[in-house]
């Protein structure tokens, strides 16, 4: 039996909204599903999927994307325009640098540069 990553789904409020925002961040279009679902297609990963619930987000993401940038400024400035925000400072260690971010539902994501 063969196992393998088919979509990363975000519980959201506004699928449509959100997809959006991704799509624009990724430079890919994104695709509109049934009952009110979204998606993007990521070139050579999985998808990243977004369905609607009726609950906001109340608490910490368990499970986030890490986002390898070349320019961390210039990506947490362009994710800014597109409507996200820093979460504290650039934090560097013996990995590299990274910024966490929250995109406009709140969901948790990181800019990484090695």
């Amino acid at each position: 039996m063969r196992v393998r990553l088919h979509q990363i789904v975000v519980d959201c409020r506004e699928p449509g909204k959100l997809v959006r925002f991704w799509a624009e961040l990724f430079g890919v279009e994104p695709v509109d599903r049934a009952r009110g679902w979204f998606h993007v297609k990521l070139p050579g990963v999985a998808r990243l999927a977004f369905q609607p619930v009726p609950e906001g987000k109340s608490v910490k993401n368990r499970l986030h994307l890490d986002l390898a940038v070349d320019d961390l400024p210039a990506a947490v400035a362009r994710a800014v325009a597109l409507g996200a925000a820093p979460v504290g400072g650039t934090i560097t260690d013996d990995q590299g640098s990274f910024q966490t971010m929250r995109d406009p539902e709140g969901n948790e994501f990181c800019f990484v540069t090695d």
